[in-house]
C-alpha cells in the first residue's frame, strides 16, 4: 500500500506498477530499477543521469569520448556529480572526453 503526502498522486505505468510521484515526472521507479545495467559505465550513474545519455545516444565509452564534458552536462539530467565517474570510466578503457 502506498502512503501518500499531499502533494503525490497514485500512477500506474504501462507495465501496472503503482507508484506515488508530486512531480509530473512519468518515469515510473520500479520499472527504472529494473532496466538498471548491472554492469558497463552506465551502471555507475544515477537514473536521471543515465537517461541523459541514453537519450542522446552515448551508449558506448567510445561514442561518450566524442564529446567535450561541457556537452555532456548540457543533457537534461546530467550533473557534475556524474563526470568523475565517466571520467574515470573512460581513462580505464585508454580514452578521455573530447578536448
Amino acid at each position: 500500500m502506498l502512503t501518500l503526502t499531499s502533494n503525490e498522486k497514485v500512477r500506474v505505468c504501462e507495465k501496472g506498477h503503482k507508484y506515488s510521484k508530486s512531480s509530473d515526472c512519468p518515469t515510473c521507479p520500479i520499472c527504472e530499477k529494473e532496466r538498471k545495467p548491472e554492469s558497463g559505465f552506465l551502471a555507475l550513474l544515477s537514473a536521471p543521469a543515465r537517461r541523459a545519455l541514453e537519450n542522446n545516444g552515448v551508449t558506448s565509452l567510445e561514442i561518450l569520448s566524442t564529446y567535450r564534458q561541457k556537452e555532456i552536462l548540457k543533457f537534461h539530467g546530467m550533473g557534475p556529480a556524474s563526470l568523475p565517474k565517466l571520467q574515470s570510466a573512460l581513462k580505464e578503457k585508454g580514452l578521455s572526453f573530447k578536448e
